[in-house]
C-alpha cells in the first residue's frame, strides 16, 4: 500500500508538467507570431495612419474575421474539438479519422456557399458593419472591394481551424501555433512592397493589404495540410453530392451540428457586440475604427500568449478527462490554468492601464501616425486593459464547459454580458466615445469570467486548491511594486516626445519593461512564492 502512493502521484501531476510545456511551446511560438503582428502593425500605422481609407479596410478585414469566429474558431471549434477528443479517446485513431473525413466534406461545401454569398451581399455586409463609413463615399466603396476580395479568407481559415483541432488533440501544437506568422509576413510584404507598387499603377495603394490577408491565408492553410499528411489524417474531401449526404447522416457530423447550434449562438453575442461597436464607432469622429483596432492588436499580444495559448492546449486535455470521467485531473488542470492566468495576466492589464501611453508611442508613432492618434489609441488600450483579466480568464473557463460538452451555460451568460455591455456603452460612450466603446468591452469581460467561474463551483466540478488566499496575496504585493516602477516610468520620459529618437525610445522601452520583469518577478520570489513548484506542480 506504501508503495503504491508515489506512484499515484506522479501519475497525477505528470499530465500538468506535460501541460505546462504544451503551453510554453504554443505561447513561444504564439509570441514570434505577435512580434511579426505588431511589426505589421506599426508599418500599416506609419504608412497609412488613421483615416477612412484604413476605417475602410478594418472594417472590410473584420467582416471575414467576424464569421471566422462565428464558425471557425467559435462555434465549430468548441463543437468539434470536444467530440474528436472523445471520439480518439473511445474509438481510436481509424473511426476518429472517419470523422474528419465526414466532417472536412460537410465543412468544405458549406464554405463555397458561404464565400460566394458573401461576395454577392458585400454591400448590404459593409452598411450593416459600418453604415457610417457613408461618410466617406470612397471609403465605403473602398470597403465593398476590398470585402469581396477578402470574403473567401474565411474558408481558408475555418479550413485551417480543422487543421488546427486535429493537430491539437494529436498534440501537435507547434504548427498551429507558427501559421499565423505567415499571415503578418504576408501583409508586411504587402503594405511594404504592395503599396507602393499599386500606387504607382494608380490603385488605391490600400488594396495592397487585402492582396496581403488572401495570400497569407492560403499560406496558412498549405502549412497545416502537410502537416496533416505528415500525421496520416488529412481530410479526403466528398466531392459528389453522395458523399455529402452520407457525412450529413453519420452519428459524429451530427452531434457536432447539434452542439454548434447553442454554440453558434454564444459567439455570435461575442460578434454581435463587435457589429454593434464598430457600427458605433463609424459613426463618431473619422479614425475612431482605427484606434480602437490598433488598441485592440495591442490586447491580443496578451490574450494571445496567455489565454489562447492556455485555452488550445487545455481544451482537448479537459476533454479527454471528462471523456475518462477524471474528475480530480479535470479540476487539477482548471486550477493550474487559473492560477497562471492571474500570476501573469494581472500585471500585464496593470502595465496597459499605467505605462499604455509610452507602449503605443513606442509601438506605432512613426510616419503617418501623430501624436494625437496617440493619445487616442491610448485611451482605448487603457479601457481594453481593464478587462485582460476577465478576457484571458474566458481562454481558461470556457472550455471547462465545453469539455464536458455543456455549451448552452456559456451561451446563456453571453448573451445576459451582451446586454450588459450595451447598457455600459448608453452610459459611457456620450462621455469618453471610442474608449467608452473599448472600456465596456472590458467590464462585460470581467462579468462573463467571473460569472463563468461562479457557475462552475457551484455545479462542483471545480474546486479550487488549497493555497489560493496567500498565493493572491503575493501577486498583488508583487503587482504593487511593478505598478509603481511603470507609473515613475511613464511620467518621467515623454515617450511621443522622443519621436526624434526613435532608437533611443526604443531601447528605453526596453530596458523599461526588462526592469519590470526583473522586479516583478523577484518580488514573487521575496513572499515566498515558488515559481517552479507552480508551473511543474
Amino acid at each position: 500500500m506504501m508503495s503504491a502512493k508515489p506512484a499515484i502521484v506522479a501519475n497525477r501531476y505528470t499530465p500538468v508538467v506535460s501541460l505546462f510545456k504544451s503551453a510554453s511551446i504554443v505561447s513561444g511560438l504564439t509570441l514570434v507570431s505577435r512580434i511579426t503582428g505588431l511589426m505589421r502593425e506599426l508599418l500599416i500605422a506609419s504608412t497609412f495612419g488613421a483615416s477612412a481609407l484604413t476605417d475602410a479596410f478594418n472594417v472590410a478585414f473584420r467582416i471575414p474575421n467576424l464569421f471566422r469566429r462565428l464558425f471557425a474558431e467559435g462555434a465549430f471549434s468548441q463543437a468539434f474539438v470536444p467530440v474528436l477528443a472523445a471520439s480518439r479517446q473511445k474509438n481510436g485513431d481509424e473511426a476518429t479519422h472517419a470523422l474528419i473525413n465526414q466532417v472536412a466534406t460537410l465543412l468544405v461545401w458549406a464554405l463555397l456557399l458561404t464565400s460566394v454569398l458573401g461576395v454577392v451581399g458585400a454591400p448590404l455586409l459593409v452598411w450593416a458593419m459600418a453604415s457610417g463609413l457613408q461618410q466617406s463615399p470612397q471609403g465605403f466603396e473602398l470597403a465593398v472591394v476590398m470585402t469581396r476580395f477578402m470574403f473567401p479568407y474565411i474558408a481558408f481559415m475555418s479550413l485551417v481551424a480543422l487543421a488546427a483541432g486535429v493537430l491539437n488533440t494529436w498534440k501537435r501544437f507547434a504548427v498551429p501555433a507558427a501559421t499565423p506568422v505567415l499571415l503578418n509576413l504576408s501583409m508586411i510584404a504587402a503594405a511594404w512592397w504592395g503599396g507602393p507598387w499599386f500606387g504607382s499603377l494608380g490603385v488605391p495603394p490600400i488594396y495592397a493589404l487585402a492582396v496581403g490577408v488572401m495570400l497569407g491565408g492560403v499560406a496558412q492553410l498549405g502549412v497545416q495540410l502537410l502537416a496533416l499528411r505528415r500525421l496520416g489524417m488529412l481530410p479526403r474531401v466528398g466531392l459528389n453530392w453522395r458523399a455529402v449526404c452520407e457525412a450529413w447522416g453519420a452519428e459524429g457530423p451530427k452531434h457536432i451540428v447539434q452542439l454548434m447550434a447553442p454554440a453558434l449562438l454564444g459567439v455570435s453575442v461575442a460578434q454581435i457586440s463587435l457589429l454593434i461597436n464598430t457600427q458605433i464607432a463609424s459613426h463618431l469622429t473619422p479614425g475612431s475604427v482605427s484606434w480602437l483596432s490598433y488598441a485592440d492588436r495591442l490586447m491580443e499580444f496578451p490574450t494571445a500568449l496567455l489565454g489562447v495559448a492556455l485555452g488550445v492546449v487545455l481544451m482537448p486535455q479537459l476533454s479527454a478527462a471528462k471523456a475518462a470521467n477524471d474528475t480530480a485531473k479535470y479540476s487539477e488542470m482548471l486550477d493550474w490554468g487559473l492560477r497562471l492566468v492571474l500570476l501573469l495576466a494581472l500585471p500585464s492589464a496593470l502595465a496597459l492601464l499605467v505605462f499604455s501611453k509610452a507602449l503605443v508611442a513606442v509601438l506605432y508613432n512613426y510616419g503617418a501616425f501623430s501624436a494625437h492618434d496617440v493619445q487616442q489609441t491610448t485611451l482605448a488600450l487603457m479601457g481594453y486593459g481593464v478587462g485582460l483579466l476577465g478576457l484571458v480568464a474566458i481562454k481558461v473557463l470556457a472550455p471547462g464547459y465545453y469539455a464536458s460538452q455543456d455549451i448552452r451555460t456559456p451561451v446563456r451568460i453571453a448573451v445576459a454580458v451582451l446586454v450588459i455591455t450595451q447598457l455600459f456603452n448608453l452610459v459611457l460612450v456620450p462621455f469618453l466615445a471610442h474608449a467608452g466603446l473599448a472600456l465596456s468591452i472590458g467590464l462585460g469581460a470581467l462579468v462573463n469570467a467571473a460569472w463563468l467561474l461562479w457557475g462552475l463551483r457551484k455545479n462542483g466540478t471545480f474546486v479550487l486548491s488549497a493555497g489560493w488566499l496567500r498565493f493572491v496575496w503575493q501577486v498583488l504585493v508583487a503587482c504593487a511594486v511593478l505598478g509603481a516602477w511603470l507609473y515613475g516610468a511613464s511620467q518621467y520620459w515623454d515617450w511621443t516626445a522622443l519621436h526624434a529618437t526613435p532608437l533611443l525610445r526604443v531601447c528605453l522601452m526596453t530596458g523599461v519593461l526588462a526592469v519590470s520583469a526583473l522586479l516583478y518577478f523577484a518580488t514573487l520570489t521575496l513572499t515566498g512564492l515558488k515559481l517552479r513548484a507552480l508551473l511543474h506542480r
